[in-house]
């Protein structure tokens, strides 16, 4: 499903994370601005977990990595799969070629 709107900016994220710490509810801040609560809690906890103040899911880090990793690794299946198809290939056109060194 396409975003309706671009992200919001990074900074804009950190204030919002910065006035919730300051005692201010995220559905105040949802009222006020734009995001909804619930993404302003989240961007929250995402913040805490990569501050080290909590340790139930993951930091952005580990996020980016397993994202990259998981390309990586869809990158490497089909590149098996070419050379899998290209070997048989291969294997299929060298036996229906003679050996010129057996007819001589």
């Amino acid at each position: 499903m396409p975003r309706t709107r671009p992200p919001y900016p990074e900074e804009f994220r950190k204030k919002m994370v910065e006035l919730v710490r300051a005692g201010r509810s995220p559905y105040e801040l949802a009222k006020q601005f734009e995001p909804t609560a619930v993404t302003i809690r989240n961007w929250v906890k995402q913040a805490d977990l990569d501050e080290g103040r909590r340790d139930d899911g993951l930091t952005t880090h580990e996020r980016n990595e397993i994202t990259r990793l998981k390309r990586e690794v869809k990158r490497l299946r089909l590149e098996r799969e070419i050379l899998a198809k290209a070997a048989a290939w291969f294997a299929r056109e060298t036996d229906s070629i003679p050996d010129e060194r057996s007819s001589s």
